[in-house]
């Protein structure tokens, strides 16, 4: 028998997060860079409650296989991190620039009101070009809904729920 959905938030934020969660890499480590930015509802107002997931290649293109996401040990790159939005919306992560031929990080967003998490990429400024099969295959103006822009510390991506420059997001086989 089929059951009604329920959404995916705000619930999560009691069992979630966990101390040090958006920190891939610690603060000050060599090759470290902050990406961080906004979540905004289709009104355009920040989202105070949504948690991103975070899932990358390391440097060297090579996808960690390693345990400790939860309890890190300062020295291990383990490619995942967890962050959740402040009462402004924003969210931030400290972490590598990931390498390899076409480099992104995965994303995944949990917020109120949505009944599924959403899946979406970060494509560094770098990664424009036709190399990516998945870039290449949007619209000019969709994809820069994906790339992210320097900043002085690193990288600035705002995630957009809905309305006009709503964030191009994925959808997987078994996955609604």
């Amino acid at each position: 028998m089929t059951t009604p959905g329920q959404t995916v938030g705000p619930f999560f934020h009691y069992a979630l997060p966990y101390e040090g969660g958006g920190d891939l890499v610690p603060p000050g480590r060599a090759g470290a860079i902050r990406l961080h930015g906004h979540v905004y509802d289709g009104a355009g107002d920040p989202v105070p409650d949504a948690l991103l997931e975070l899932w990358q290649a390391d440097p060297g293109g090579q996808v960690p296989q390693v345990g400790g996401s939860l309890r890190r040990d300062g020295w291990t790159f383990t490619g995942f991190g967890r962050a959740e939005t402040d009462a402004a919306g924003h969210y931030s992560f400290t972490t590598l620039m990931p390498g390899g031929t076409s480099p992104f990080f995965a994303v995944t967003v949990f917020a109120r009101g949505l009944t599924h998490r959403l899946f979406t990429r970060i494509y560094p400024p770098s990664a424009r070009s036709e190399a990516d099969p998945f870039l290449a295959g949007l619209e000019p103006e969709r994809r820069d809904t994906l790339v992210a822009t320097p900043d002085e510390h690193g990288l600035v991506f705002d995630v957009h729920l809905q309305g006009d420059n709503e964030t191009v997001f994925l959808t997987f086989p078994g996955h609604r």
